[in-house]
C-alpha cells in the first residue's frame, strides 16, 4: 500500500472500531464509572497503572480498586487516614501490591495538594510533539511522597528507553476528544498533536506488518518512529490509530 491507501485503510478501521462497543472489553470502563472530573482521571490512572496482562483480570482488580476507595476515588485519596489505608492490605494485580497501591494514594495526594492535580503535573513540561518528557518529569514529582524503591517501577520512564506503553494509553484516554464517547478529553491544556500511540506487542506488531515501524523492541526509540509515521496520517490527532492498530491485532489477528 502506499501511504494514501494505507491512511484511508487505517482510517476505516478507526471508525469500526473507536466506538461505544470498545468500552465493553477494554479497561477505559472503569474511569466511564464516574462523572466528576478527578474521579475519571484518577480512576483512569490506577487502572492504567494495572493495565498488563489478561485483559478480563484488569477489569476486574481495576473494580476492585475502585471498591477499596469507596467508588469515590478522590475523595478517598484526599481525605483517607491510616485505619482506611489498612484496608487495602489485601490487594495485589501481579506485581502491584497493597503497598505499592497505599504510595500511589499518598503520591496522588501530594499531586492535587502540591502539584494543582494530575492534569498540571503533566501539562507542565509538555512539548508540541511529545509528552515523554512530561512523562519523565512526572515521575519525580510523584515519587516525591516516601516510598520503597520497588514502587518506582510502576510508572515508566521514557528517559530510560521506555516506551510508557501504560501512562501513554492514560494519556489518550484523558487528552483526545473523540466525540464518540470512547476517549474522555477532559484535560484541555494538552493538545491530542503531542501524544504517543500506546505501544504493546499487539500494536507493535500490525505497525510492522504495515511498514508503519522497522525498529524490532518496543522501547523508547520505536515509540518515536511510530509516532513520526502516524503523524505522516494525522498530525492533529496521531494517537487516533491506536484503535486501528489494536483492532486490528487483538479482534483480528492481523
Amino acid at each position: 500500500m502506499n501511504n494514501a491507501e494505507l491512511k484511508e485503510f487505517l482510517d476505516i478501521k478507526v471508525i469500526q472500531y473507536n466506538t461505544l462497543d470498545f468500552i465493553d472489553s477494554d479497561p477505559i470502563q472503569i474511569p466511564h464509572l464516574f462523572t466528576l472530573k478527578e474521579d475519571i482521571e484518577i480512576a483512569a490512572f490506577l487502572t492504567a497503572t494495572i493495565a498488563w496482562g489478561n485483559r478480563k483480570m484488569i477489569i476486574n482488580n481495576s473494580k476492585r480498586m475502585m471498591e477499596m476507595l469507596g467508588n469515590s476515588p478522590y475523595d478517598f485519596i484526599m481525605s483517607h487516614n491510616d485505619s482506611q489505608l489498612d484496608k487495602l492490605d489485601n490487594f495485589v494485580h501481579r506485581t502491584f501490591n497493597s503497598e505499592d497501591f497505599k504510595t500511589f494514594i499518598k503520591a496522588l495526594q501530594h499531586i492535587y495538594i502540591k502539584h494543582n492535580g494530575l492534569e498540571m503535573a503533566f501539562a507542565k513540561n509538555q512539548t508540541p510533539l511529545s509528552m515523554q518528557q512530561s512523562i519523565a518529569e512526572f515521575k519525580k514529582l510523584f515519587f516525591e511522597v516516601a516510598h520503597e524503591p520497588r514502587t518506582m517501577k510502576h510508572v515508566s520512564d521514557p528517559m530510560q528507553g521506555s516506551a510508557a506503553k501504560r501512562i501513554n494509553m492514560f494519556l489518550r484516554w484523558m487528552v483526545r476528544q473523540d466525540n464518540k464517547g470512547v476517549d474522555f478529553g477532559i484535560w484541555k491544556s494538552i493538545s491530542p498533536a503531542s501524544l504517543s500511540c500506546p505501544l504493546d506487542v499487539h500494536s507493535g506488531n500490525v505497525a510492522r506488518k504495515l511498514g508503519l515501524l522497522t525498529r524490532k523492541q518496543n522501547d523508547g526509540k520505536a515509540l518515536a518512529e511510530l509516532g513520526s509515521a502516524l503523524r505522516k496520517l494525522d498530525a492533529n490527532d496521531p494517537v487516533k490509530y491506536d484503535f486501528a492498530l489494536f483492532g486490528l491485532g487483538v479482534f483480528e489477528g492481523f
